[in-house]
């Protein structure tokens, strides 16, 4: 008697635990992942942010005496010269960035971090 009131237990606990788990019907879609526009969109911000960052650090460089407001200016027209690209790839994309693009813009403004903070 005791096995069988251990078995039903056993049963009941294990069907409420199967209950639990819900199975995705085989060929069904996944959920809706991310609007494709709204990360594009994600991307020209992170650039744009990082340029304005950029800048900023320029100023602040300038002001401090690291190096002369000519070769700040340099550096300004360097960033002013990635703003227009991104802003020109980003016209093409109804204001956002591919994943490639966004790369290749990365890798500019690296080489220019590299230089500003020489």
């Amino acid at each position: 008697m005791q096995r069988i009131v251990r078995a039903l237990g056993c049963c009941a606990l294990v069907s409420s635990l199967a209950a639990c788990v819900v199975a995705q019907p085989q060929g069904a879609a996944p959920g809706p992942g991310p609007d494709p526009h709204q990360v594009a969109m994600q991307r020209f911000e992170q650039v744009d942010g990082r340029i304005n960052n950029m800048s900023r650090h320029i100023d602040a460089r300038v002001n401090q005496g690291y190096y002369p407001p000519p070769e700040g200016g340099a550096l300004h027209r360097r960033l002013d010269v990635i703003r227009h690209q991104a802003r020109e790839m980003a016209e093409h994309r109804g204001g956002g960035l591919s994943g490639d693009e966004q790369r290749t813009l990365n890798e500019e403004l690296d080489s220019t971090a590299i230089a500003i903070n020489r």
